[in-house]
């Protein structure tokens, strides 16, 4: 007999956002794959760090990965 199915995690949320303790949805910041030399040295350190998700978008993310977070 099978088993229902459940829900389940987008994998492509988890591979792309962290959800924080407290709640809060970080990013990878966008334009660091290629070109990097034309980039000064600031710019290039400030796109390693992550920046924080638009509340307008963490919904949708935070539905893609119902186990990572306080519901």
């Amino acid at each position: 007999m099978r088993r229902p199915k459940g829900i389940k995690t987008k994998k492509s949320a988890t591979k792309r956002f962290k959800i924080t303790a407290t709640g809060k949805v970080l990013r990878h910041r966008a334009g660091r794959r290629h070109l990097a030399q034309s980039k000064n040295a600031k710019r290039r350190r400030h796109l390693g760090k992550a920046a924080v998700v638009d509340k307008t978008d963490v919904y949708r993310i935070t539905q893609c990965m119902p186990f990572s977070h306080r519901g």
